[in-house]
């Protein structure tokens, strides 16, 4: 992260990963170019080493935007992961909000003036969290409680009286949610304010892909930071645009090993070495009874 305020150049700075989606990032940079109008701002499209002609496809449309559009490349060396990807783009571009943002996303008219002026608003808030829509207008849940081992119970069961039994563990949140009950936001598209960037530091690289959001959230709280959301502020987020996980748990399907590696990071960096015990039995007797229901 950008450490010294002398360096802030925009108001704005705009980090997106390509992997391989380079029609979906084009997309996501002409929305954010829409909707700047007359803020200073830039975007910094990181490729994450595709390896697919993505990033030169990427590099011929900035090449060729006339007038110049205020929009970067940037090839890293190795996949990185969503946490080192946006680590490189917003490094890239110093400012006094960086706006990380999905390549499968795109910004409605007037989000960028509307988050903005929620961010100024809110000195002591730290992480901005916007409505975020599927392409067929369902309001998408992007703000949750921190997952606990009784979460985990509850996701493991997927059973209603669970559910109500265990209402406060459970991570969704009813849209809009009460400011004092957000632990975490998503990252698919989240507003940072650069001097809690500084303070909280760069997002944890050992998180390759999931709950590098999560984390980042809680070490911002024990900083101080708080998150807000700013419902005027509409992005949309279309289904399975850039990940299998949701398509996989919906199929209960087993879902990629750094899912897993990122589950069990998170919680043991919360809740350490008994708390992620904690966490593994209650998914478990969660899933058993699943079993025992369907069985039923």
């Amino acid at each position: 992260m950008p450490d010294n305020p002398q360096k802030i150049k925009s108001r704005l700075g705009v980090s997106i990963i390509n992997y391989r989606t380079a029609d979906l990032t084009l997309q996501c940079v002409a929305s954010v170019l829409a909707d700047l109008g007359g803020i200073d701002g830039h975007i910094c499209v990181v490729d994450n080493n595709s390896n697919d002609g993505s990033a030169e496809k990427i590099a011929v449309w900035i090449a060729a935007q006339k007038p110049a559009v205020p929009v970067s490349l940037i090839r890293s060396a190795s996949n990185s992961g969503f946490s080192g990807g946006h680590n490189q783009g917003i490094a890239a571009c110093a400012a006094q909000y960086y706006l990380v943002l999905n390549s499968d996303a795109v910004l409605r008219p007037g989000f960028c003036r509307a988050i903005l002026t929620g961010a100024d608003a809110a000195a002591q808030t730290g992480l901005f969290a916007p409505r975020i829509e599927y392409d067929d207008g369902e309001q998408q849940i992007n703000c949750f409680r921190l997952p606990s081992p009784a979460s985990e119970l509850i996701r493991g069961a997927a059973t209603g009286p669970i559910t109500r039994l265990l209402r406060r563990f459970d991570t969704s949140l009813a849209m809009p949610p009460d400011p004092g009950t957000i632990g975490w936001a998503s990252f698919a598209c989240i507003l940072l304010r650069h001097d809690m960037a500084v303070q909280v530091g760069e997002m944890d690289e050992g998180y390759f892909l999931y709950f590098e959001d999560t984390e980042y959230c809680w070490r911002a709280a024990r900083a101080g930071w708080g998150i807000a959301h700013i419902p005027e502020a509409v992005a949309v987020h279309f289904r399975g645009g850039s990940g299998p996980v949701k398509k996989l748990a919906g199929a209960r399907q087993r879902l990629p090993a750094y899912f897993y590696a990122s589950r069990t990071r998170l919680f043991y960096q919360i809740y350490g070495r008994g708390g992620l015990y904690a966490a593994n039995m209650l998914w478990m007797l969660g899933r058993l009874i699943a079993n025992l229901r369907r069985f039923i």
